[in-house]
């Protein structure tokens, strides 16, 4: 009879996920060597080649591909059945969130305050990026879940709908007093995020509606140091409400242009294919979100 062990399963899926054995070696906590001693094991019992190498990605045979189509089913059951025994206060981990800065500004802190609640022996790793690297991230296996600006739609990710955000045309109130009809002025300097935001794209709408020129777009791939940089009267910007009501309120920003017609979605994703129970655990929590801080 042929005999293989849990952690031989655990080891076939993450190698199959992640591509590489140094990156399951990673995510498993051990050495590339003893990743590919497991990799040894398992062919040896089923007399089968399971992985074949292509340049540095270990790419799954045909009989390696069936094996993972039946294991994956019956290793998340597993997992879930030892995890929902103790109502998840047992599982641990390594799960990495990546976020975009506006969805960490607003509901990321909450989130993870209630994942270390439920799952306190979790680790979590998080980091910020824009929308499109994000995306990357998740489909190499780099992260496990991200929130982003959206809509992003892929057959490789699965999303949900974590609210939307305002858009607001602000300056600084002497900025603004300088685009008043009677100001001799010259238009302020326009600021905006890099191109594969989806907040770009907005505003390049936006003024296009206003029969506004683009030929001049000054960038900043950081939201709290273009609001910085519009608070000393460097121009105007296109911003999400959540990240500067606190400025409008007091006077600090004004609005200085029609708001644009659109909102920016905000989603949770996770690979399409994903059957970690912890993971799964996290996306379900991750559906109750919202992109809106509590006041």
């Amino acid at each position: 009879m042929r005999r293989l062990a849990l952690y031989h399963l655990e080891t076939l899926l993450w190698i199959a996920r992640l591509g590489t054995f140094g990156a399951a070696a990673e995510r498993l906590n051990t050495t590339q060597p003893a990743i590919s001693a497991r990799v040894r094991e398992i062919e040896n019992q089923l007399g089968v080649a399971i992985f074949r190498r292509e340049g540095r990605r270990m790419v799954l045979t045909v009989r390696g591909r069936q094996l993972v189509q039946d294991c994956e089913p019956l290793w998340a059951a597993i997992e879930r059945t030892f995890l929902e025994v103790d109502g998840f206060a047992g599982a641990s981990g390594v799960v990495r969130i990546g976020s975009g800065e506006i969805a960490a500004a607003s509901c990321l802190p909450g989130f993870v305050r209630d994942i270390k609640a439920a799952l306190p022996r979790v680790t979590l790793e998080i980091a910020l990026d824009l929308t499109a690297r994000l995306l990357e991230q998740l489909l190499s296996g780099v992260s496990d879940i991200v929130f982003l600006a959206g809509p992003v739609a892929s057959p490789g990710i699965r999303t949900q709908s974590i609210g939307t955000v305002d858009l607001l045309w602000l300056a600084n109130p002497q900025t603004a007093a300088g685009m008043k009809p009677n100001s001799n002025a010259a238009f302020p300097a326009i600021w905006s995020l890099p191109r594969h935001s989806p907040l770009h794209q907005a505003m390049i709408n936006s003024l296009d509606t206003a029969g506004l020129s683009t030929d001049v777009i000054n960038t900043c791939n950081n939201v709290k140091t273009l609001i910085d940089i519009i608070r000393i009267g460097a121009g105007i910007a296109l911003f999400p409400e959540t990240m500067v009501r606190s400025l409008v309120a007091s006077g600090a920003l004004v609005e200085v242009l029609q708001r644009p017609d659109r909102e920016i979605l905000f989603q949770a994703a996770i690979r399409s294919n994903e059957r970690d129970p912890i993971l799964l655990e996290m996306f379900d929590r991750a559906g109750h979100l919202s992109i809106h801080p509590v006041e």
